[in-house]
């Protein structure tokens, strides 16, 4: 028998005060690999898991029970098969496939689609920042997109966001080019999964933080629309809808989203970009994303399938804001994929997916400065391919290896009529060419004990050749306790940008000299079964990054060293019929070892971040309340002549209210209530959130 659990971190001291008070919130998978059946399960109620007479459901940080067999094998997989109910209840929880196992010695986290709906994202950041260990600064109203996106101190350039095996990040890291986390359509999105450890020897050896995949919807049974729509406060208007279905051996599925914001509202004096009238200034954001994917049943053995992305992006930027910031910010993102799996054997013994991508990102930063105009554009085209094939040796040893290509191309447009800066201007065109191989051996020395070993060897035409290496292991001690634990080293090499290419936009200036990052990072952890209705799961990360890239007198360079030390603790408790309960907590101690600010924590990552939430759903109506406790970030930005770099944001404690009422059929009206303290707290840099806001919406299946 399957079953499932909700997780929520909190330190165990805190656990006896919090856990009456607090309650839960995201969706959140967190699965075993080898403990997961293949086929997925129609589950009408998470309640009807842990405690059959009920018919509730809401936030599902979901766990495969600790009580199994790290040998356990797995049934062949079904395709999912869609729900005929449109009570929001109805849940599809789909396994991890065979082709998608990563190993868990780490663990896997994952967020579906029915909690990214009740959560009424509007972007990929504001998906992700409800998992245990992220700190997102750049979500939500009057957020500037480069404010920073963390994961276990690590910055989103040293963790790997890939959309259904294939790697998106582009590692590009001025003008405001990293990765967009709005390039994907949430309507898009069947679920997200978030790994660390001994993955990071199958997608990269950047991934000091983890790696995020993003797994898109596919196409099942009748043709389905949905969609919704909504509206609210600062101008907001957000639409998405989404076609999907098969007919035959064919699969497809089509989304679009619009969203809008103008973001202009009061902010108190001293606030990044005020302008005259005291209101935020060119803050306003504009996004188009499309999706589309097909796949196609060639037999009973072979299997294709295409997904384009295509992304178009608008907006102002904020985070200087003193003289007012007015550049712009154009992206626009095209991203391409065709992948082919095949099964090699009988049965699920070997399995081989070949794929190919291409993708491309166009930045443009532009706008006055004083008397003077500027425009920086970064132009990158990456083609990928991958060779990535899993086999079962034995019952007790599983192999997963292949090979990785990837050639990136750079074009770089500088232009300044500062006659301080005309020298500066260029055209760079530079390519690198990068190869790695691969492989992950998962064994099963006992029923009880579990080893993982990887390996990652990369060739790289700018760098040349590094070995990575990871190990993780498992073992059951009991059958309601399990403890874990992995190491993996780690190269992410420069950017082409920051080697070469001169940011107009801050007047920093590229290295060629630069060496990459260097180290290695670490997690140890213990899963809980402490009732039936309780379990919890608790983290230690680590990581020593070396070399650590950064800007030193208007000149990219090697700062030197950082240790970071943290804990992530999830627990979750299942209350009466009809109710569910959430909390998480990660503590993130980012200590900077050497240079000028030797000794102080990494600029915009928050020692302390807590979110809870309680939620009560019934015959398709829902209510769901959200916390959320920050204890603010050192600032990186000083824009004052009494700002010191010892500097922090200020704490600040938020609540936020989702909710759904069933009008009639499938169709529902969602209300969601943001800040309900209307408190209007600094996000980070002197960047301030407009207090209260609302938005109102009607969506529907059809």
């Amino acid at each position: 028998m399957k079953k499932y659990f909700l997780l929520l971190p909190v330190t165990l001291p805190s656990l006896l005060i919090l856990l009456p008070v607090f309650a839960a919130e995201t969706e959140i998978e967190q699965r075993n690999s080898h403990k997961l059946p293949k086929a997925t399960s129609d589950i009408s109620s998470l309640s009807e898991i842990l405690q059959p007479t009920t018919s509730a459901e809401f936030l599902t940080q979901q766990s495969v029970p600790i009580e199994v067999d790290p040998a356990g094998t797995q049934p062949d997989a079904q395709p999912e098969k869609e729900p005929t109910s449109t009570d929001d209840a109805d849940i599809n929880i789909e396994a991890i496939g065979e082709q998608d196992a990563v190993p868990d010695s780490t663990p896997i986290y994952v967020i579906e689609k029915e909690e990214i709906q009740k959560q009424g994202a509007s972007s990929l950041a504001d998906v992700l920042k409800k998992l245990p260990g992220f700190a997102i600064n750049d979500v939500g109203h009057g957020a500037d997109i480069h404010t920073g996106t963390y994961y276990r101190g690590a910055s989103i350039n040293q963790s790997v966001f890939l959309i259904n095996g294939r790697q998106i990040n582009m590692n590009i890291n001025t003008y405001h080019g990293g990765t967009d986390l709005n390039s994907i359509p949430v309507e898009s999105i069947e679920r997200v999964e978030l790994y660390s450890g001994v993955s990071s020897a199958l997608y990269g050896s950047s991934a000091f933080g983890g790696v995020v995949n993003i797994i898109t919807k596919e196409g099942y049974g009748t043709p389905k629309l949905t969609g919704s729509v909504e509206f609210g406060s600062l101008s907001l208007n957000n639409q998405q809808v989404s076609y999907g279905g098969s007919s035959g051996a064919v699969k497809y599925n089509f989304s679009f989203e619009r969203y809008f914001t103008d973001n202009r509202y009061r902010v108190p004096v001293g606030a990044a970009n005020r302008d005259a009238q005291g209101f935020l200034f060119n803050a306003d954001t504009a996004t188009s994303t499309y999706f589309g994917s097909i796949g196609l049943d060639l037999d009973n053995k072979n299997s294709l399938n295409l997904d384009v992305t295509k992304l178009s992006s608008r907006r102002g930027l904020i985070y200087f804001g003193f003289p007012l910031q007015q550049d712009r910010l154009d992206h626009d993102g095209l991203n391409v994929g065709l992948s082919w799996k095949t099964r090699l054997g009988n049965g699920e013994n070997s399995n081989l997916t070949t794929s190919i991508g291409y993708n491309q990102d166009y930045f443009s930063t532009y706008g006055p400065s004083g008397a003077f105009y500027r425009t920086g554009v970064l132009d990158t085209q990456q083609f990928t391919a991958r060779i990535d094939h899993q086999w079962q040796l034995s019952q007790n040893n599983k192999l997963r290896w292949g090979l990785d290509l990837k050639n990136t191309d750079l074009n770089g447009d500088v232009l300044s009529t500062n006659p301080s800066r005309i020298g500066t201007n260029e055209t760079e065109n530079r390519s690198v060419f990068n190869t790695a191989l691969f492989a992950v051996d998962t064994l099963n020395i006992s029923d009880d004990f579990q080893l993982d070993l990887g390996l990652r060897q990369s060739f790289d035409g700018q760098f040349g050749s590094y070995f990575n290496p990871s190990v993780g292991l498992r073992y059951a001690v009991t059958p309601k306790v399990a403890v874990r634990g992995s190491w993996a080293g780690g190269q992410r090499n420069p950017g082409l940008d920051q080697l070469y290419v001169y940011d107009t936009v801050h007047g920093w200036e590229p290295n060629p000299d630069l060496d990459p990052e260097t180290g290695s990072s670490w997690t140890a952890g213990v899963d809980i079964k402490f009732s039936d209705n309780l379990t919890g799961q608790f983290t230690y990360f680590g990581s020593s990054i070396d070399n650590r890239l950064g800007v030193i007198a208007g000149k990219w360079a090697n700062i030197g060293l950082v240790d970071t030390n943290g804990l992530e603790a999830a627990l979750q408790l299942k209350i009466t019929s009809g109710w569910s309960t959430f909390l998480n907590y990660t503590y993130t101690d980012a200590q900077i070892k050497t240079g000028t600010e030797k000794g102080l924590q990494l600029g915009l990552i928050p020692y302390s971040l807590l979110q809870a939430g309680i939620g009560y759903q019934n015959a398709g109506w829902q209510a769901n309340l959200y916390l959320t406790y920050n204890s603010g970030a050192r600032r990186s930005i000083y824009n004052r002549t009494s700002d010191k770099p010892t500097d922090f944001s200020p704490s600040f404690f938020n609540l936020d209210f989702s909710g759904r009422i069933r009008i009639a059929g499938s169709l529902g009206l969602t209300v969601y209530l943001e800040n309900l303290l209307d408190e209007q707290y600094e996000r980070v840099n002197r960047i301030y959130s407009p207090g209260f806001t609302f938005r109102l919406g009607l969506s529907s299946n059809l």
